[in-house]
């Protein structure tokens, strides 16, 4: 087999190959093979007939057309491989001889997948949430808790933030009422924003006995509806005295003031330490992904799109929902269902990409030992022994993807100690203690086991 390859503008590639007549000769055996399993020579069981019988009674052309067929993808993948290539999408093959005799030979454009290199990435600076619990913060706790121990007392006002308003809610477009947007007596607080856009700032200023009209868009919607809101009571939160007394009476764990503030200050910097270690492997590709230069290609985008609505479509499907259950929860078309997923699937292309040349610039690459042990961490979720997941790869030519990836777990894990973390006012943040059990092993899985998730 003879090839040469062309590099064709917007990352494509042309190849061209020669199946010289001996070679496609062995694809004719066994195109005569599997045409013996369809038809029946006298003297010889189904299948079992030699070539030039079926040869003599059918001709050469059938068979020289399924041998095509065959050699075709055969020798386009062992010419892949050969020039080492990352095709992205299914080639576009032009027969240009051979149909009827001689050598076989056809080009093959191809699509491959973008390497570029990215400035920049060595200074990445990435924003973080800020891991310091200010004194406001400290208060929201206090002032949560002391309400939730208030007593109500009707007031003769207008509704304020924090009063507790009773009230009818009527909602509804185009004159259908809409799911849970219609209620008697509903005890609200002001200030919480559950409702609409702009349903405390109507509901601000008004009085007993007031009937509000007015269009907004509800929650998790993306249309606007009429409402109709009849304020029947106001009450204000009559919040107890902070002592320590009360603490130790109602927070049994706490037995003063600042013995519980302190507490709450230690809870709310666990608590989004946590959130930060569980973004930031996220927050870190994207902003390696901004640096990108390009545009995702859409080849890859498409492919990645079309793994997301069949991984949620099968989520779907286990938890005993329908897409038109789903759409009609959410208030939203298959379309924009559909959109929002592609820009998930456009980010993830370009941080693909991205990490790729981040891999290459840092010689970060897999070897025998990374393999073995994604090969050992698979059998173990599989209960197959490692040696049987190799073959599986090998037999699906799987091994290189499989380093790919591995090498982009490298790059993510180069990134997590290199780039710097600053907080929403540019303060930084140390790397250790925003990675603190983050390891190698953890961020190569984690890569790993998205990759294959979507492409399933």
């Amino acid at each position: 087999m003879k090839t040469t390859l062309e590099a064709l503008e917007g990352n494509k590639i042309k190849l061209s190959i020669e199946v010289e007549e001996t070679e496609f000769d062995r694809y004719l055996d066994g195109a005569f093979r599997k045409i013996s399993t369809q038809i029946r020579i006298p003297g010889f069981r189904q299948g079992k007939a030699p070539r030039q019988l079926i040869e003599a009674q059918i001709g050469t052309e059938a068979a020289r057309s399924q041998a095509i067929e065959d050699a075709i993808p055969a020798s386009l993948a062992l010419a892949v491989r050969e020039h080492d290539l990352d095709i992205i999408a299914t080639p576009e093959v032009n027969l240009t001889s051979g149909q009827e005799n001689g050598n076989v030979v056809f080009d093959a454009t191809c699509e491959i997948r973008p390497v570029v290199e990215i400035s920049g990435y060595k200074k990445l600076k990435v924003e973080m949430p800020s891991l310091v619990a200010t004194n406001d913060d400290i208060e929201e706790v206090v002032k949560y808790e002391r309400k939730r121990h208030a007593t109500l007392a009707d007031v003769d006002r207008v509704a304020q933030v924090d009063d507790q308003v009773t009230l009818d809610l009527v909602g509804s477009r185009n004159g259908e009422p809409l799911p849970g947007l219609n209620v008697d007596d509903w005890l609200y607080e002001v200030g919480r924003g559950w409702v609409a856009e702009d349903f405390d700032k109507q509901i601000i200023g008004a009085k007993t006995g007031q009937k509000l009209e007015f269009s907004s868009i509800p929650s998790g919607m993306t249309d606007v509806a009429d409402f109709v809101v009849t304020i029947k009571k106001i009450q204000e939160q009559v919040l107890p005295e902070l002592t320590d007394e009360w603490v130790a009476e109602h927070l049994a764990e706490h037995d003063t003031i600042e013995a519980w503030k302190s507490a709450a200050r230690t809870r709310i910097e666990d608590s989004r330490l946590n959130q930060v270690r569980n973004t930031v492997v996220e927050k870190t590709t994207a902003a390696l992904a901004a640096l990108l230069e390009i545009e995702a290609p859409e080849a890859m985008v498409t492919s990645d799109l079309r793994g997301r609505v069949q991984n949620t479509l099968k989520q779907f499907e286990s938890q005993g929902i329908s897409m038109e259950q789903w759409l009609s929860v959410t208030q939203q078309t298959a379309e924009q269902f559909v959109d929002a997923l592609k820009e998930q699937s456009v980010l993830a292309t370009k941080v693909d990409i991205a990490l790729r040349a981040v891999a290459v610039a840092e010689s970060l690459e897999a070897g025998e030992e990374d393999l073995e042990r994604q090969f050992d961490r698979i059998a173990t979720q599989l209960k197959k022994k490692p040696a049987a997941i190799r073959k599986a790869y090998d037999k699906n030519d799987a091994i290189v993807d499989l380093k790919a990836q591995i090498a982009k777990s490298k790059a993510i894990d180069w990134l997590l100690h290199n780039a710097k973390f600053v907080d929403d006012k540019g303060n930084s943040i140390d790397n250790e203690t925003i990675l603190g059990e983050h390891s190698h092993d953890d961020v190569e899985h984690a890569v790993v086991e998205e990759d294959q998730e979507h492409k399933q």
